[in-house]
Order: C-alpha cells, then sequence, then structure tokens
C-alpha cells in the first residue's frame, strides 16, 4: 500500500501543469537531438543542464530525464531512414531498421521502435519503483568501504563490457580521477593541481567539464567530418505507418524479451543501453527459428535492441537514485544536476526527497507515453528535422555551450576552461580513446576518494577492510574478476591465434 500511496503522489506532483509542459520539453527536444547524428544523449542532456539552475529540482529532473530516455526514441529515425545510428544505443537498429526501409516498410519500422519503445519502458518503470526502494534499504548497511567498493566495481564494469580497448578505458578512467582531484583536499584542507589560480580552488565543474567534453568537442569533430545527410524519400501516411498483426506476432516476444535484457543489463553500473540492445539483438537473433532474416528487414532485429535500450535507459535510474552510482554517462550527468541541487542521491533520497523520486518515478510513465504518441503520429515531423543543415546546427551549440558554462560562476574563466575540456574530448575522439569512462571518474572520483580514505582512516591503514565485510568483499571480488576477464580473454584470443597459425605452419 505504500507503494501504491507513493506512486499517487508522484503522479500529483507530476500531473501539475509546470511539471507536465516540462516533461513534454524534455521528450521532444530529446527526441530531436536523438534524431541529429553525432550529438547523443549525454551531450542533449549536458546543454539543457546549465539552464535548469532557476527551476524546481523536480521539474528540472523531470525534463532532464525526459531529454534521456527521448533521445533513445529519437536515435531510431536516422537509424532507419538514413542508417546512421542518432545515438550510440541505436547501432544494433541500423542492421534490419534501413534494410526495411529499403523494401518500403520505415513506417512500421519507426511505430514498432516506438511501441516497442512504450511498452519496455512501462515495464522498466514498474521495475525501478519496486526495485529501488528495496536498494536503498540494503545501501542503508554500506559504509566507506562498501561504497569504494561500489565505485570501482563501476569502473571495471566499464572495461568488462567495453573490452575491446581495455588499456585506453583505463587511461580515460584514470584522467577522470586525476582531474577530480582538482582543489582543496576535503581531509588536509591543501590545494592540489590548482597551479595558484583561485578559481580552482572549489574543484572544476562538472557543467564546464561536460558541457566542453560533448558540445564543444563534438562540434570540433564535426568540423572534420561534416555529415551528408541523404535521408530515404519514403511516405508516411497514417495507414502506412502501424505494423501488420504479421509483424506483431513475429515482434511480441522480441519485445518482452528485449525489455527483460534492458532491465537487468541497465542497473549494472557502467553497462548503458548500447550494451543491453547488443545483447538483445543477439539473443533475439540465436533464438529466430531462421536467423538468416536478420540483417536483411526482421522487424524482431528492431524490436528487441529498440524495447531493450530504453528498459536499460529507465532501470539506469535504480543504482542511480538508491546508491548514487550513475550506471552510464548520462546519469553520470543527471548525477551532476543532483549535485548541483544540492541533493545526495543514496538510501536516504527515499526519506529526505521522497517527494521529488515519486514525481521522477511517476513521470516516466507520463514520458513514455507522450514519446510514443509523438513518434508514431509526428513522424513526418521528425524527419524534417534532418534536413537542417549542421552549419545550421553547430554554430547553436557552440552559443548553448558557452551561455552554459558561464552560467555556473557568471566567469568567463569557466567558458576558457570549457574550451580546454573541448579541446581534449576532440583529442580523445580522434586517438579513440572513450569519453564516458572519463566523465564517469569525474563525478564518482570525489566519492572513491572519501571513501577510501574514510576507510582507511577506520582501519588505521589496512586493506584488509575491503575484504573482511561481506558486502564490499563481494563487491570487490566482482570488480577484480571484471578487471581479469579482459586480459582472459586476451590470453585465450591469443592463444587460439597461436594454435591456428602452428596448424597453418604444419600443412603448410
Amino acid at each position: 500500500m505504500d507503494l501504491l500511496h507513493n506512486l499517487y503522489a508522484g503522479f500529483s506532483l507530476a500531473l501539475s501543469p509546470t511539471n507536465l509542459l516540462f516533461a513534454a520539453i524534455g521528450v521532444v527536444y530529446g527526441t530531436v537531438m536523438g534524431a541529429m547524428p553525432g550529438i547523443g544523449s549525454v551531450t542533449a542532456v549536458a546543454l539543457l543542464l546549465p539552464l535548469t539552475f532557476t527551476i524546481n529540482p523536480t521539474t528540472a529532473l523531470i525534463m532532464l530525464a525526459g531529454i534521456y530516455y527521448g533521445v533513445a526514441y529519437g536515435g531510431t529515425i536516422t537509424a532507419v531512414l538514413i542508417n546512421v545510428p542518432g545515438d550510440s544505443s541505436t547501432v544494433m537498429t541500423t542492421l534490419d531498421g534501413y534494410q526495411m526501409a529499403l523494401q518500403g516498410r520505415a513506417g512500421p519500422a519507426l511505430a514498432m521502435a516506438a511501441i516497442g519503445s512504450f511498452i519496455a519502458g512501462t515495464i522498466a518503470t514498474v521495475v525501478l519503483m519496486s526495485l529501488a526502494p528495496s536498494l536503498a534499504q540494503l545501501a542503508l548497511r554500506f559504509g566507506p568501504p562498501e561504497y569504494f567498493a561500489l565505485v570501482l566495481l563501476a569502473f571495471s564494469l566499464l572495461t568488462a563490457f567495453e573490452g575491446r580497448q581495455p588499456v585506453k578505458i583505463a587511461v580515460a578512467t584514470l584522467l577522470g580521477l586525476l582531474i577530480s582531484t582538482v582543489g582543496l583536499d576535503v581531509v588536509g584542507g591543501r590545494p592540489r593541481f590548482t597551479f595558484g589560480v583561485p578559481q580552482l580552488f572549489g574543484g572544476i565543474s562538472f557543467v564546464t567539464a561536460i558541457v566542453g567534453l560533448f558540445g564543444i568537442g563534438e562540434v570540433l569533430a564535426s568540423m572534420e567530418r561534416p555529415y551528408r545527410l541523404d535521408v530515404l524519400q519514403t511516405r508516411f501516411r497514417l495507414r502506412d505507418v502501424f505494423p501488420n498483426w504479421q509483424d506483431w506476432a513475429a515482434s511480441r516476444w522480441a519485445i518482452l524479451r528485449g525489455t527483460l535484457v534492458g532491465c537487468l543489463v541497465g542497473i549494472l553500473p557502467g553497462a548503458g543501453a548500447t550494451t543491453a540492445s547488443f545483447f538483445a539483438y543477439l539473443m533475439e537473433k540465436r533464438l529466430s527459428r531462421d536467423p538468416q532474416r536478420f540483417g536483411r528487414g526482421a522487424i524482431e532485429g528492431v524490436a528487441a535492441p529498440e524495447s531493450a535500450n530504453n528498459a536499460a535507459c529507465i532501470s539506469a535510474f535504480a543504482p542511480l537514485l538508491a546508491l548514487g552510482i550513475p550506471g552510464s554517462a548520462t546519469t553520470a550527468v543527471l548525477l551532476a544536476g543532483f549535485l548541483i541541487w544540492g541533493i545526495r542521491p543514496g538510501p536516504m533520497l527515499f526519506q529526505s526527497n521522497a517527494d521529488l523520486v515519486w514525481a521522477l518515478i511517476a513521470s516516466m510513465y507520463l514520458g513514455n507515453l507522450m514519446l510514443v504518441l509523438l513518434n508514431v503520429f509526428f513522424i513526418p515531423a521528425f524527419v524534417a528535422v534532418l534536413r537542417i543543415p549542421y552549419t545550421v546546427l553547430m554554430p547553436l551549440i557552440v552559443v548553448f555551450s558557452t551561455m552554459g558554462a558561464f552560467s555556473v560562476n557568471n566567469d568567463v574563466f569557466d567558458v576558457w576552461l570549457m574550451v580546454g575540456f573541448g579541446v581534449l574530448g576532440y583529442l580523445m575522439k580522434r586517438l579513440d580513446y572513450p569519453v564516458a569512462p572519463m566523465v564517469l571518474a569525474l563525478v564518482l572520483g570525489p566519492m572513491a576518494e572519501n571513501s577510501l580514505r574514510q576507510a582507511l582512516i577506520l582501519s588505521g591503514g589496512d586493506l584488509g577492510i575491503f575484504f573482511a565485510r561481506p558486502i564490499s568483499g563481494a563487491l570487490m571480488a566482482m570488480a577484480l574478476l571484471a578487471y581479469v576477464y579482459p586480459v582472459a580473454r586476451w590470453a585465450v584470443r591469443t592463444r587460439g591465434q597461436r594454435a591456428a597459425s602452428g596448424l597453418s605452419t604444419g600443412r603448410g
């Protein structure tokens, strides 16, 4: 009954005219940004984060959350119509979505993606509503060793799930941790890495760093590789949009399986919607009676990854709200928003800010309903967005980024700092270093440092405290396994290649 009472209270707040308006702004803006290749959910949220400082925190978070899962919907439009994923979470959708479009079935592909995302988002919100309070109760048993082990697990899972370049992921994570130490030492009060610059004594603002990395960094990268979008010309009459009964029969289990995968993967810190959509697509292909259809326009190949990525977006709020640990780079930006408003996500959030939490959860039901209506009935309008020239879009991103950086402290120094992070983001893209681990480390770095130092003070410098306690010991063991996994995989692959080369040499 408490759950239903809390949800009722959440809906009473979420349904207020102001919150409904900002939820609508968030989902429309998110869909538009998702439909622009190269922008992505992190950039979309980061650009509007500084503009929310004067808004009520509940209203602002409802809008930012709408942007997050709105991008997942919008990214499908480019994936289907031009074979370019608007967001990394829609990469798998291009495989069958574009093939359906070439066959004149772009409408059913887009509609099934929207409907599947709506079903998955609704189920994931129920899971979030049920799971997050229980996680918060468990987190009440956490002390400094457990929080440090949890942050370490988040970093290690990045390496396990994005393990193609484990060294680069580790370098990006360490760089983010280094940047997070700039400012006054919270224990000793001494300045670190400030180089005598007074503006750095308070540390580097999340907003300045994130807007620079993703906003300015994307603009610099796009100057080198200007997009030329050849939008597939197809008709979008309402009767041509809805899937037929054969499409429903083929997709119903794909949607449910994709939702399950998305919920499970989204809860894991560091996994994210991209990993969820990848797993869902591979599972659907493996379970199919005719796997050869995949990659040639199978509607299940659209329904499964789209359901998974939306479910993962919403279930990623569970560790964020209950533990204060973001499950992805975008939820790391949202965590920065919480901290800017003086709200600390974690086990006490459900007691200290219950109204905010339940209004946010209730808004997810409303946001998903808005999105399915938008993405079914307004497809032609969003297709028109694809024809906006990048020569118009990129200057707008620069303007919004500059306004956001300046508004943090009303200081031009932050603008120059943003430009510096923009150059860093551009160089990381050029050198193929992932930015997401650095963002997570930048946001979680202070928590990791404080928890580590507090735990060592409690134990008198004995590292055994991290393994002696049951919860922290289990989390540390999982983190170490996640770090060992890429090394073991590399060793197995190397041994297999040597064995294959030995066989070929013997035959020769």
